[in-house]
């Protein structure tokens, strides 16, 4: 797995890591294989912990851009 991603994903407020799963291209390398299992894992922990009211408002706040 390659740390810099991993520990970019480890830093990230749950509203930068949607913005990017929202805004990344196809095929993006943050979403594929081991890494991308990492970034599923986190943003969904990340998801269950700000609850519905912080992930409707970071969701409005980043839009689809």
């Amino acid at each position: 797995m390659d740390e810099k991603m991993k520990q970019w994903i480890d830093n990230a407020s749950y509203e930068s890591l949607l913005s990017r799963w929202r805004n990344a291209p196809i095929g993006s390398a943050w979403f594929q294989g081991e890494i991308g299992e990492y970034y599923q894992k986190v943003m969904t922990e990340r998801r269950a912990k700000v609850g519905d009211a912080a992930h409707v408002a970071a969701s409005k706040s980043i839009g689809w851009g």
